[in-house]
C-alpha cells in the first residue's frame, strides 16, 4: 500500500485536491441555508486568510512590495470578492453538478481573454473547443425557451468570468512572486474587500449554530487553503503536468454524487446534455493546450517557479 501511494503520490494529491474542490459545491448550498451569499463569502475567506497567514508565517513568505498592494486588491476583488458573491448567489438556484460544470469554463474564458489582451495564440482545435463550450452554455441557460434564461446559470457564468480575469492577473503576478505568495496576498485582498459586509453579517454570525460554524471552517480551510497546497504539491512532483490536470474532469461527477448524498439533489436533463458538450470541449482544449491548464482556480501559475519554491522549503 505504501509503495502504491509513493508511486502515485502526485495523483493522490491531485485527487485529494479535486475531491475538496468538488465538495465545496454541495457544502456551499448547505451553508447558504444559514448565511447570505455576502456573509458566507466573508466568513469563508476570513477562515482561509487565517489559515494561510499561519502557513505563510511558517514558510516565511514575507510581505508584498508596497507598490504591488493595489494589484493584489484588484486580483482579490476579482477572484475572491466578486467571485464569492456571484458563485454563492448562483449556487442558490443550481445543483452542485451544474455549478461545477459552468465553473469549468473558466480556463476557456482565460484562454480567450489571453488571446484578446495578451495576444496569446489559440490553435484551430482550441477555437473548436471554445465554440463547444458556448454551445453547452446555451443548453444550460436557454433550455426552458428562447426568452427563459436560467438566472442561476447567469450568476455562475459571471463567477467563471471574474475567475478568468483573476487567472489573467496571476499570469503576470507569478513573474515576480511564487504562486503561493500571489494567491495568499490575493485572498487577503479579497477578504479586506469582503469586510464591507461585516455590519450586515454580525447578526448572522452571532446567531449561527455550531453546525454552521463547522461548515464555514471546513470551506475556509479545506477547499480554499489545503486544496491549493495539495495542488501545488501535485504539480511539483508530477512527471508530466497533464497527469495532474486531467483529474479536473472528475469534478462535476464528484460534486454531483456529493450533491445527491448531502443535499438530495439530482442533475436535470439539461445538465447532462449541456454538461457533456462543455466537458467534451474542455477535454479537447486540454489535450491541445496541455501547458495552459493548471487547475480550476489556479490556471496560468508558473509551474517551474512553484516547483522550485516547494523544493527550497521542504
Amino acid at each position: 500500500m505504501n509503495n502504491f501511494i509513493k508511486n502515485n503520490e502526485s495523483k493522490c494529491f491531485a485527487f485529494g485536491t479535486i475531491f475538496l474542490w468538488a465538495s465545496a459545491f454541495p457544502v456551499t448550498k448547505i451553508a447558504l441555508s444559514y448565511f447570505t451569499p455576502q456573509t458566507l463569502g466573508l466568513v469563508r475567506y476570513l477562515s482561509a486568510t487565517i489559515c494561510l497567514l499561519l502557513i505563510g508565517y511558517i514558510k516565511k513568505i514575507g510581505l508584498p512590495k508596497t507598490r504591488d498592494i493595489p494589484k493584489f486588491l484588484f486580483s482579490g476583488g476579482m477572484g475572491f470578492f466578486l467571485y464569492m458573491i456571484t458563485f454563492n448567489t448562483g449556487s442558490i438556484y443550481l445543483t452542485s453538478a451544474t455549478s461545477s460544470i459552468i465553473i469549468a469554463i473558466a480556463p476557456i474564458l482565460t484562454a480567450l481573454m489571453s488571446n484578446l489582451l495578451l495576444k496569446e495564440k489559440i490553435n484551430v482545435y482550441g477555437w473548436i473547443a471554445i465554440s463547444m463550450e458556448f454551445v453547452g452554455i446555451l443548453f444550460l441557460t436557454l433550455w426552458n425557451g428562447e426568452f427563459s434564461l436560467n438566472i442561476g446559470a447567469l450568476w455562475m457564468i459571471g463567477a467563471a468570468f471574474v475567475l478568468a480575469i483573476y487567472n489573467i492577473t496571476q499570469r503576470e503576478y507569478t513573474k515576480t512572486y511564487t504562486p503561493f505568495q500571489s494567491t495568499t496576498y490575493s485572498i487577503i485582498g479579497g477578504t479586506v474587500l469582503l469586510s464591507i459586509f461585516v455590519p450586515e453579517s454580525t447578526s448572522q454570525i452571532m446567531a449561527a449554530p455550531l453546525k454552521a460554524w463547522g461548515i464555514i471552517i471546513y470551506l475556509g480551510i479545506f477547499p480554499s487553503a489545503i486544496a491549493y497546497i495539495w495542488w501545488s504539491r501535485a504539480l511539483s512532483i508530477a512527471k508530466i503536468t497533464s497527469e495532474v490536470t486531467n483529474f479536473m474532469f472528475v469534478t462535476p461527477l464528484l460534486s454531483g454524487i456529493m450533491g445527491c448524498i448531502l443535499v438530495n439533489e439530482y442533475p436535470s436533463l439539461e445538465t447532462y446534455v449541456g454538461g457533456t458538450i462543455i466537458l467534451s470541449g474542455l477535454m479537447l482544449f486540454n489535450l491541445t493546450n496541455k501547458n495552459d491548464i493548471k487547475g480550476v482556480k489556479f490556471y496560468g501559475n508558473n509551474y517551474r517557479q512553484e516547483k522550485s519554491y516547494i523544493e527550497k522549503n521542504n
